[in-house]
């Protein structure tokens, strides 16, 4: 099946792009990808997200009342962000009605602000145990019926300052599937 998946931010999602995309979606399936990250206003202040929570709630009834399936990417390891904040994203997200989910943890890249904070020492990033485990919980927070679309990614290793471990997207996808992992 033939589908046209489109990411775009929340802020984006116009009366004249959601008629298009409403349009389309008579042809072939439409599905839209949301860059939410995070429902903190802290954080999404801190990563320049552009565009406070209401915003996107507006743009998944919108999506909806069309009917337009939905995914959502949210970031694991945000500075700042406790394990519980984290969690209430992942919450909201999957209460909000969306179909689909993209679970990123972050990465520091080289020529960013956030590298050259990282480089200070202002924050960490999670280690893999870490991440593995906080990715368990997500899993278990969000209703049966949310397709998890992602659940780790790699920066660019050119660009990759951290978390190293990332590097080896073989490994970490040997740690969720494999034996002892979460299937």
């Amino acid at each position: 099946m033939e589908i046209l998946s489109v990411a775009t931010r929340p802020d984006c999602l116009g009366e004249d792009v959601l008629s298009l995309l409403s349009e389309l979606n008579e042809q072939k399936p439409v599905w839209v990808e949301l860059g939410l990250q995070t429902i903190h206003e802290k954080s999404a202040a801190y990563i320049r997200r552009g565009y406070p929570l209401p915003v996107y709630d507006k743009a998944v009834t919108d999506l909806k009342a069309r009917g337009l399936e939905t995914i959502v990417h949210v970031i694991l390891g945000l500075p700042g962000e406790t394990e519980e904040e984290m969690l209430d994203t992942v919450r909201y997200v999957g209460e909000s009605g969306v179909e689909g989910i993209k679970l990123q943890l972050l990465h520091v890249l080289r020529g960013t602000d956030l590298a050259d904070e990282y480089l200070a020492g202002k924050f960490q990033c999670l280690s893999l145990e870490a991440y593995l485990d906080l990715l368990k919980k997500a899993l278990d927070v969000l209703p049966p019926s949310i397709v998890i679309h992602r659940m780790t990614g790699d920066g660019d290793k050119k660009l990759l300052i951290a978390p190293e471990w990332s590097r080896d997207k073989k490994k970490v996808l040997n740690r969720i599937y494999g034996p002892g992992g979460f299937s």
